[in-house]
């Protein structure tokens, strides 16, 4: 019987290369792979009295051991949430509005209604438009602090504050000389209760820094169901984490998943009769990070009631 080549080398180079394929890999449970390689070894080693064979097997297990490893190891399935928002302080400046300010009574351009009975009290704040992004970032928290101004700035204060409204730009004046809040500018404009907690009243237009940071709220994330007939609109509150929420969907108990469009601030609409079925919603932040609240709204839901779900993790 005429014997076969064996080349050691050129098998080790072929399995490690078959094996290499990132795609096939993914395929497996490492655990699981690293069990069907030494079972074959073993099985190997039963069927061989060649020691040179039995090396050569071995080689080849070792290879593709450390060839698995580094695929898994380096591999995008983590569970792992995104790194923390920017630690970064950034420049801008504030100002500050007096509590009989209109804009306490409406909630602002975020849709938010009523700020106390939202949960959010007087630690809010409008932004320029550089910083509002059309509504998007409404409700993503914000650390200030004053700077550079020793005679208004209390030393070693700042305040966290959530985005609930929106400093329209003012074109009769230019950035520089009365446009606040017009592009580039970066600002934002306080209740008087915040602003005092970091600055003396009488500064007035003060420079600050700022960074965006995780928001911590009480309570699981809310959700308002308003509309008529098959138009519903949900307004989403008091939301932890980023904060600020990038895409919604719900699902009846008659319907899939089903995606909501943005109408304004943080107010989702749909044209779908969900009407007398148990509501979920599936919401993403700005993050990433995706929170699924199944059975929040009973099946006898009426328009105007507010329901709580779950809550991102800040």
């Amino acid at each position: 019987m005429a014997s076969s080549h064996f080349d050691e080398k050129d098998l080790i180079d072929s399995a490690t290369s078959y094996f290499s394929d990132t795609n096939l890999i993914k395929l497996f449970n490492f655990p699981l792979l690293f069990s069907l390689l030494s079972l074959s070894f073993v099985l190997s080693l039963n069927k061989m009295s060649n020691p040179s064979s039995i090396t050569a097997t071995a080689a080849l297990l070792l290879s593709l051991i450390s060839t698995v490893t580094s695929h898994y190891s380096s591999s995008t399935f983590s569970s792992s949430p995104p790194a923390p928002q920017s630690t970064v302080w950034h420049s801008a400046r504030a100002t500050y509005y007096a509590a009989s300010d209109p804009r306490d009574a409406v909630g602002g351009a975020c849709g938010y209604g009523d700020l106390v009975k939202a949960g959010y009290g007087m630690a809010t704040v409008g932004l320029s438009e550089a910083l509002f992004q059309r509504g998007q970032i409404c409700g993503a928290c914000f650390e200030l602090r004053c700077v550079d101004d020793l005679r208004w700035c209390i030393p070693g204060t700042s305040i966290i504050v959530t985005a609930t409204n929106f400093c329209a730009p003012n074109y009769g004046f230019t950035a520089e000389g009365g446009g606040r809040c017009n592009p580039p500018n970066k600002h934002f404009v306080l209740p008087i209760e915040a602003f005092e907690k970091i600055a003396i009243w009488k500064a007035g237009n003060m420079p600050v820094q700022y960074r965006r940071i995780k928001c911590r709220k009480e309570g699981g994330v809310r959700f308002t169901i308003d509309g008529s007939g098959i138009f519903v609109s949900v307004l989403i509150s008091n939301v932890g984490g980023a904060g600020d929420i990038a895409a919604v969907k719900i699902k009846g108990s008659r319907t899939g998943w089903l995606p909501m469009g943005r109408n304004w601030g943080q107010n989702w609409h749909i044209n779908s009769d969900l009407r007398n079925q148990p509501l979920s919603f599936e919401v993403t932040n700005s993050d990433g990070l995706t929170l699924t609240s199944y059975n929040v709204a009973p099946k006898n839901w009426n328009f105007g009631q507010t329901f709580e779900g779950k809550q991102f993790e800040a």
